[in-house]
Parts: structure tokens; sequence; C-alpha cells
């Protein structure tokens, strides 16, 4: 049996709107509890683009629902761990996998659209490369809303809500890791960024769709101490 023709189950929650043009889909098991995400863009001659960030839990109750929603034109993901079924959706979506260059092998029988640096989707979407968490991860920028950043497991939510990178046991390249966020911190101003939307961990958000005032925290995040802290391991 084909992942894509895999029996799939019910989900027991809908996705919940984040703002009118980004939807929150509920942790997948699949994806070791990764969150999905998924924007409404229609192009300026008003046909659908609409993009899918991470695999969701694939079960025919969210395949309708993007369906209902003029389906998907790209699935973009963040990291490895965000890949779940890939496979099943891009079969049954009829969908273009965006991924970055490095994790592309492990879609072997997948058509997918690499990058290295970056890819825009549209003026307003652009994915650049953040490596560290993985070899291959990246965040997605979403001009809208005062500025977007869906940060994959680049940055999550600590237990009091604040974005931070975290060091997991599948953390590829810490330092790598600390030198992007640092990136972060000179890439964008308090009038290009509002929100970032975490990949994991957003049980930790307590009841918030995203993490505010995103500029002003990720300017909080001390990069030098995350750095002594690895010394001291």
């Amino acid at each position: 049996m084909t992942a894509a023709s895999a029996p799939i189950s019910p989900t027991p929650k809908a996705p919940r709107s984040v703002f009118d043009t980004v939807y929150v889909f509920p942790p997948n098991r699949d994806t070791q509890g990764a969150t999905a995400y998924f924007i409404l863009n229609n192009t300026s001659d008003a046909r659908p683009a609409n993009l899918l960030i991470d695999s969701p839990a694939w079960d025919e109750d969210h395949r309708e629902w993007l369906v209902s929603r003029g389906g998907v034109r790209w699935l973009f993901l963040t990291h490895r761990g965000g890949i779940g079924r890939a496979a099943a959706i891009q079969k049954a979506l009829n969908c273009q996998v965006v991924i970055q260059e490095q994790e592309a092998y492990l879609l072997p029988d997948t058509p997918t659209t690499t990058f290295h640096h970056s890819f825009r989707f549209s003026p307003e979407l652009e994915a650049f490369w953040t490596p560290g968490h993985s070899p291959g991860s990246a965040c997605l920028y979403y001009s809208a809303y005062g500025g977007t950043l869906f940060t994959g497991r680049h940055l999550l939510p600590n237990r009091q809500g604040q974005p931070e990178p975290l060091r997991l046991a599948k953390t590829f390249h810490w330092p790598r890791q600390l030198r992007q966020v640092e990136a972060l911190k000179t890439r964008f101003s308090a009038d290009t960024l509002a929100h970032l939307c975490p990949g994991a961990s957003t049980g930790f958000l307590r009841g918030q769709r995203t993490i505010d005032r995103a500029y002003e925290r990720l300017q909080q995040i001390d990069i030098d101490q995350l750095r002594g802290a690895q010394a001291l391991l």
C-alpha cells in the first residue's frame, strides 16, 4: 500500500483562523507535534496561489477543507521534520512541493522545487534558508499583518511563550543556528515584523495564535548567553 492510498482517519479539530488569510492546523503526530499553516493568497489576476506550510495530519476532513478553499498550489516544507505525509498530499492535491535543496533527497519519488538561499512565491511571500536546526531549515516571510514570519523549528516558544532557538536532540548544528538567529535580528525592523508563527510547541502560546511584538521579542534573545550555555556542555 502506498502513502497516497493509505487509509486516513478523521481529525478531531478543524484549522483555526489566525488572520483573515492565515489558518493554523492542530499539531500533527506524524511530525512529532509540528504545526502546519495555510495561507490564502490569490494572485493579481485572481488565480488561486494558496500555500501550505509543512504537512498537517492527512485525513479526509483536512483534504476537503483545503479543496473547499481553492486547493493548494504550493507545499512549503520548513525542515525535514515537517515532511510528514507530504508525498500523499502532493499526489492528492497536485501541488508543488518547495524544499531547501539539501533535504529534497528525503522525497525521492515526489516532484520538488528546490532552492539554495531563497525562493519567492509572490510579492508578499518569500522563503529563505536558515540552517542549523536541520541542514535545510528555512523560514517563510509573509509581509501581511505588519510582517509575519513562519519559523518552523528554527525559533520556538519557550514555556513562557517567548521565542528562542532551542537545542534539541535532533539539532544539526547549534552554532550555525545561533548565527541565523543573529541574522534575523538584523534582517527585520519594527515596521516589517509584527508576528511569529512557530512550527511546533504552540501549546506554550496559551491560546494566542501568534507570538506578537515579534521584532521586540527577537531583539531580546541573548545570543551570547546561549553561546555561553553551549560552552558549559
